[in-house]
């Protein structure tokens, strides 16, 4: 039995409220805040420090080296010299690096290029002599497996088919109710391809080929498909480019068949160099792009997908999910990453919970989606306070909108940057973020001025707890926002609270009254 915290060993279940029991009070998640993977894959070489909240991690340490280890490969059937020399240096580096941030032991996994390659065992032996790291080489099953997990780190509902591309593999797997189904490894990574043929016609019938024996596997039926890996990462980003797409955060970013296929059109048809410059992408990334362009348009046409979505999160993200108990998977990302927020950037940290107990009349109605948001947008509402006042309100937007935070789609975090900037300021014209507001539908914009009224008139009412001073309730019939003040309350219910009041009740197009305690 897992040990627990004194302090809440006798407390009800209902004394948490809407929020459950702190996760990150718990022993088996205060073990997971610090945990250093790395993933020698066959194209880069890359070491993550997670930490944080176990459940939604920041990280702390992030550090990519594209070595090509799997160049050349099938061709020679030996790893790279280069990029084994390459990656000897850059894992001899990360080595020290984890031992002066106490990251110990860390977990190092080899794909497709060490487990394939003839000297695979030899570079084994020579990563642990050389650097104390044990190398752990994974088939194409398991890197499947890792790389699927992974999405339902950041993506807990995720439902379809995970598509991983390295550099000389391409992995399938079935994902839903949190679990990880049928899987497949096939080698249509770029590396391999270059070695098929230097004819695109006959890369394209090798390509369809392996396509339509992983669709007899993997049996898609109009699925979503969650792409993972950095050249897929990079035709998301160019997709952005060519929409003129105004959020560039590529986590959840989700693309229509049709519409990507005017973007690998678009690729084929424009200077690499040119999108290289525009995008920040490495060259040694963008020579690949084309290949991984090649093996996506024929996974659109054979496996007929209904919507494509590119997860930042894979296989590194997939070995901490594996470290993870099921209670601590079971839980919301994105609550429990405004909750460390709060614990760590707040004033008063514990008042996010209060806030939203005394909005909660407000949003009775609110679906399930709509009501984590306002929980986060409470845990939120006073983590930037440290700010200049003058820029207070965008950068809550910022910090809403390109956190890595797990399970919040993009409009999502538009609608949480939007009620935040509303906690600090009453207009948002004229800013230069309207951008990004074209991802919300006027009722949503509508929405998120609401909520970012009501915790600016809330979390100034009073400073202890809200609802010991008053109660609000909403009678949209009659168009009456009502607040009941208690004696403590009508004493805190000076002009600033009064006016914050009856702004809010104008976000919600009513009339302001105010019940005195007799």
């Amino acid at each position: 039995m897992t040990d627990v915290d004194p302090a809440l060993a006798d407390a009800a279940p209902d004394d948490f409220g809407p929020f459950g029991r702190p996760l990150f009070e718990d022993p088996s998640a205060r073990a997971l805040s610090r945990v250093g993977v790395v993933d020698v894959g066959s194209n880069s070489v890359r070491m993550v420090v997670f930490d944080g909240a176990a459940r939604s991690p920041a990280y702390f340490f992030n550090e990519k080296i594209m070595c090509g280890l799997g160049q050349g490969l099938a061709e020679t059937n030996r790893l790279n010299p280069r990029g084994r020399e390459r990656a000897l240096v850059a894992l001899k580096r990360f080595a020290l690096l984890a031992k002066g941030m106490e990251v110990s032991p860390m977990t190092v996994v080899a794909t497709a290029a060490v487990r394939e390659a003839e000297d695979g065992p030899e570079f084994q032996e020579e990563v642990l002599r050389e650097t104390g790291l044990k190398l752990f080489v994974i088939d194409g099953d398991e890197e499947a497996r890792l790389s699927a997990q992974g999405v339902l780190l950041g993506w807990p509902d995720a439902r379809g088919i995970v598509c991983d591309i390295g550099g000389n593999s391409m992995e399938l797997a079935r994902i839903g109710g949190g679990k990880v189904g049928v899987r497949a490894t096939s080698p249509l990574g770029p590396f391999r391809l270059q070695q098929v043929s230097s004819d695109p016609a006959v890369r394209q019938k090798h390509i369809v080929n392996v396509l339509r024996g992983l669709k007899d596997i993997i049996r898609p039926d109009g699925d979503r498909i969650y792409l993972v890996g950095g050249s897929w990462r990079v035709i998301g980003r160019l997709d952005m480019e060519r929409r003129g797409y105004p959020l560039t955060v590529l986590h959840e970013y989700r693309m229509q068949p049709k519409s990507l296929m005017e973007t690998l059109d678009w690729i084929a048809s424009s200077d690499l160099t040119a999108l290289r410059v525009r995008t920040g992408t490495s060259t040694d990334r963008m020579e690949l792009v084309p290949l991984a362009c090649e093996v996506l348009r024929e996974l659109m046409r054979i496996f007929k997908p209904k919507e494509i979505d590119v997860s930042a999160y894979g296989i590194r993200e997939g070995l901490l999910y594996e470290q993870m108990p099921a209670k601590l998977r079971a839980r919301d990302p994105l609550i429990e990453a405004a909750r460390v927020a709060e614990a760590t950037s707040a004033r008063i940290p514990g008042f996010g919970k209060k806030l939203y107990t005394f909005l909660s009349p407000l949003f009775k109605n609110a679906p399930p989606e709509r009501q984590r948001l306002i929980k986060a947008a409470c845990l939120l509402h006073d983590t930037t306070w440290r700010a200049h006042p003058d820029y207070r309100a965008e950068v809550c937007f910022d910090n809403a909108t390109r956190a890595n935070l797990g399970g919040l789609d993009h409009p999502g975090r538009v609608f949480l940057g939007l009620a935040l900037l509303h906690r600090y300021k009453n207009s948002r014209s004229g800013s230069r973020l309207e951008p990004l507001f074209r991802l919300l539908s006027d009722q949503e914009i509508q929405h998120a001025e609401v909520l970012g009224k009501a915790m600016r008139f809330g979390a100034m009412f009073s400073v202890a707890d809200p609802t010991a001073a008053g109660s609000l309730r909403w009678l949209p019939k009659l168009k009456v926002l009502e607040l009941t003040l208690t004696e403590d309350g009508a004493s805190l219910y000076g002009e600033v609270a009064e006016a914050r009041f009856k702004s809010l009740a104008s976000a919600l197009h009513g009339r302001p009254e105010v019940i005195l305690p007799r």
